[in-house]
C-alpha cells in the first residue's frame, strides 16, 4: 500500500485544533442556524442555486477541512470524520452534502493521495485559506457509464505543458468550481487514444486553465447544484498530472470505489431526517379520530424506514474502518457497488414512503417529502447506474465462483467474508446452482439480492460491537424478507420481451356489455 509523503510545511493559515467532538458540535449548530433560522430551506426548495451566505457561513466551520492533511493547512483526520461531516450536512440539506462529497471524495482525497508534491503545495493550502470549491469531470455526452471510451484527450506541448481537449457534462458545480480534476486519455502520435486514463488538476483562475460552460442544464432535483455541458481546452503544468501507483484505470477505480463507499455518509443523515420527519408527522396527523401512528400500515412503513437507518449506519461503520486514503480500493468493487446501490435505493424508497405518509401536502415543491423524492433520485444514476452496478456485483461473484469451481451460490456466499454470516440466515433459499449464462435482467436481480446480503453482514457485525440488538434484528428481518422476494424473482423463469411494431390496443370494440 502506498504511503503519503510528509511535505514541508506550506505557508498556510494554522487552524485551532479543537477536539473533533467540539468541531462537529460547532458545525451542527451552524447548520441548525443556517437551515432553521437564517435560510428557509422549505421555501427555497424550488429555487435554483444557493444564497452566497450559505456557502460562506458553512465554510466558516469548514467541513471540507477534514479531507485536507494537516500539513497543508487542513484538519486532516480519518475517513470516519469525513463521513460524519456528510451525515451532519445531509440531515439538513442533501444537495449541500453532495457538495461536500464532491469536494472531499472526488477531488481532495485523490489529490491528497496521488498528486505531485508541487501540485499539493500549490493547491491544498489555497483551497483551505481561500475557501475554494472543486469537482471532478469524467462523464461525456456520448460516454456516460462507459468511461473508458471517453474521447477527451491529452498531449504534451512543445512548451512543456499538457494540453487537454474534449467535452464533459453533468459535472457537479459546473461554472462554480475553482479547481477541476479532469480525466483524459493520452493521444497517440497518429491522433488515436490509448486505453489508459489520466487525471489532471486544472485551476480555473489560472491563465489557459479555465473550462468554458457551453450550457447549464435545468436539472430536475438538486437545484442547489449547477450542472451543464463544458468545453475543455486547457493547458496545465506537467506537475498537475496525478501519479498513479500502477495504472490510471486502477487509480480511477480506487477513487470511484472510495467515493461510492462514502455515499452512505450522505444517506445516513438524509435517512435519519426522513425518518424523524415521518415519525413526527405520524404522531401529529390525525385521520378518522386517531393518529396516523396508530395505523398498522403506517407503523410498517416507519419500521422499514428505521431499518434503512440501521443498515446505513452499519455501512458507515465499515467504510470508516476499511476505506482510508492509505488503502488501495481498486479491487473492492463488490463492497463499493453493494453499498452505493443499496443505500441509494433505500433513499429513494424512503422518499416515496414519506411522500405517501404526507398525503397531498407532500406533493409540493416546497415540502420536504417532495424535495426528498427528486433530490434522492439521481443518486441511483450518478457514479454508476444502479442497474449496471448490480450487474457488476453478480459478475464479480460469478467470476470468483468459477475460479473456485463452485456452482452453489449459498455455499460460496457462506465462505465470502462480505456475506458469510448473513448467508446462513437463508438456509435452502440460497441453495441453487448459478447459471453462468444468465440474461442481464437476472444478473441485476441476483445483484440486488447479493448486495442486500452484504449490508446484512455489516449490520450483524455492528450488533456484535454493541449496537442495539432490537434495531439490528428489525433490520435483518426487513432485509431478509426483501432478499427472499428478490431471489424468487430471480428463480422465476418468465422472461418477457418487447413486441415491436404494434398499434394502439383496440379495446373499445372488445367491450362486453352486461
Amino acid at each position: 500500500m502506498p504511503t503519503l509523503p510528509t511535505p514541508s510545511p506550506p505557508v498556510a493559515v494554522q487552524r485551532a485544533k479543537e477536539s473533533f467532538a467540539d468541531f462537529v458540535a460547532a458545525y451542527r449548530d451552524r447548520l441548525g442556524h443556517l437551515f432553521g433560522t437564517r435560510h428557509d430551506v422549505d421555501a427555497a426548495g424550488p429555487e435554483r442555486g444557493v444564497p452566497p451566505f450559505v456557502i460562506q457561513r458553512f465554510r466558516d466551520v469548514d467541513p471540507l477541512s477534514v479531507f485536507v492533511p494537516e500539513a497543508y493547512g487542513g484538519r486532516g483526520g480519518p475517513i470516519g470524520h469525513g463521513l460524519t461531516m456528510l451525515e451532519e450536512t445531509s440531515y439538513h440539506s442533501l444537495p449541500l452534502s453532495l457538495i461536500v462529497g464532491i469536494n472531499g471524495g472526488l477531488f481532495l482525497q485523490p489529490v491528497a493521495k496521488y498528486a505531485t508534491e508541487e501540485a499539493k503545495q500549490r493547491v491544498l493550502p489555497s483551497y483551505i485559506r481561500d475557501r475554494k470549491l472543486a469537482g471532478l469531470m469524467i462523464t461525456e455526452p456520448d460516454y456516460g457509464s462507459e468511461a473508458l471510451s471517453m474521447e477527451t484527450g491529452w498531449r504534451e506541448t512543445d512548451t512543456g505543458t499538457i494540453r487537454i481537449e474534449g467535452t464533459k457534462h453533468w459535472a457537479g458545480l459546473t461554472g462554480w468550481a475553482d479547481y477541476w480534476l479532469l480525466t483524459a486519455r493520452p493521444l497517440t502520435s497518429s491522433g488515436g487514444l490509448r486505453r489508459d486514463v489520466d487525471f489532471f488538476i486544472a485551476d480555473a483562475n489560472a491563465p489557459g486553465q479555465h473550462v468554458d460552460v457551453e450550457e447549464l442544464y435545468p436539472n430536475l432535483g438538486l437545484k442547489m447544484i449547477p450542472y451543464g455541458r463544458n468545453r475543455v481546452d486547457v493547458e496545465v503544468p506537467c506537475s498537475s498530472r496525478l501519479e498513479p501507483t500502477s495504472t490510471g484505470v486502477k487509480m480511477m477505480l480506487d477513487t470511484l470505489h472510495r467515493s461510492r463507499l462514502q455515499i452512505p455518509g450522505m444517506g445516513m443523515g438524509y435517512l435519519r431526517r426522513v425518518f424523524d420527519d415521518a415519525l413526527t408527522h405520524a404522531r401529529e396527523r390525525f385521520v378518522g379520530g386517531q393518529a396516523l401512528l396508530d395505523y398498522d400500515q403506517v407503523r410498517a412503513r416507519l419500521a422499514r424506514l428505521q431499518s434503512f437507518v440501521t443498515g446505513t449506519a452499519a455501512m458507515c461503520m465499515e467504510t470508516a474502518g476499511t476505506a482510508g486514503v492509505d488503502r488501495d480500493l481498486f479491487g473492492d468493487g463488490l463492497k463499493a457497488n453493494a453499498f452505493k446501490t443499496v443505500v441509494t435505493d433505500w433513499m429513494q424508497e424512503a422518499a416515496q414512503s414519506f411522500l405517501q405518509l404526507s398525503g397531498a401536502q407532500g406533493y409540493r415543491e416546497d415540502h420536504r417529502a417532495g424535495r426528498a423524492l427528486v433530490d434522492s433520485r439521481p443518486y441511483q444514476i450518478f457514479e454508476g447506474s444502479n442497474d449496471i452496478l448490480y450487474q457488476q456485483v453478480t459478475e464479480s461473484v460469478v467470476k470468483a465462483m468459477r475460479r473456485l469451481k463452485q456452482v452453489d451460490l449459498g455455499a460460496y456466499l457462506r465462505t465470502e467474508p462480505l456475506t458469510a454470516r448473513a448467508a446462513t440466515m437463508f438456509g435452502e433459499s440460497l441453495a441453487f446452482d448459478v447459471d453462468w449464462s444468465m440474461p442481464q435482467r437476472k444478473l441485476v436481480d441476483l445483484g440486488k439480492a447479493i448486495s442486500r446480503i452484504v449490508t446484512m453482514e455489516m449490520t450483524i457485525e455492528m450488533g456484535e460491537r454493541g449496537f442495539s440488538a432490537e434495531l439490528v434484528q428489525n433490520m435483518l428481518d426487513e432485509t431478509r424478507a426483501e432478499v427472499r422476494a428478490l431471489l424468487e424473482t430471480y428463480r422465476s423463469g418468465g422472461l418477457t420481451a418487447v413486441v415491436e411494431e404494434t398499434v394502439a390496443p383496440d379495446w373499445l370494440s372488445r367491450v362486453r356489455v352486461s
